[in-house]
């Protein structure tokens, strides 16, 4: 269990840590976030929607006892991983511009995975054990 809690804490911490940068990034809607989802395709007023719902996410991620509203952030992170693949790869982006992305379906991966460790663990009832 113990490797199990380091594991979830680094992964989701890390990924967190990318996310909120991203999301504060996109809120501020800096120059190269605009130019980055323009050559994309996207208008640029999608940005503060992903920066907000971003940071979200990541809250719901670290704050405790919401079990479904972080399965939807996990799920919405995907989601968001994955468009942003598409859309790259759709534009004839290089590996190297994506591979990132990649990187950060690994990380979430772990940090689910482990997540769903940790709630089953948790969920396991105590062995008692029986006073003869």
């Amino acid at each position: 269990m113990k490797t199990t809690n380091i594991l979830y804490w680094v992964s989701t911490g890390f990924f967190c840590a990318m996310m909120l940068m991203s999301g504060i990034i996109n809120v501020l809607s800096t120059p190269e976030a605009v130019e980055g989802l323009q050559h994309l395709g996207y208008p640029a007023y999608l940005l503060p929607f992903l920066g907000v719902a971003k940071i979200l996410g990541v809250l719901a991620l670290l704050v405790p006892g919401f079990p479904h509203l972080r399965e939807w952030a996990y799920a919405g992170f995907v989601f968001d991983l994955a468009g942003a693949m598409y859309s790259g790869l759709s534009v004839g982006d290089p590996v190297a511009q994506w591979l990132p992305i990649g990187v950060g379906f690994l990380i979430i991966a772990v940090s689910y995975r482990t997540n769903q460790r940790r709630t089953q663990a948790l969920a396991e009832p105590k062995s008692q054990l029986s006073v003869a």
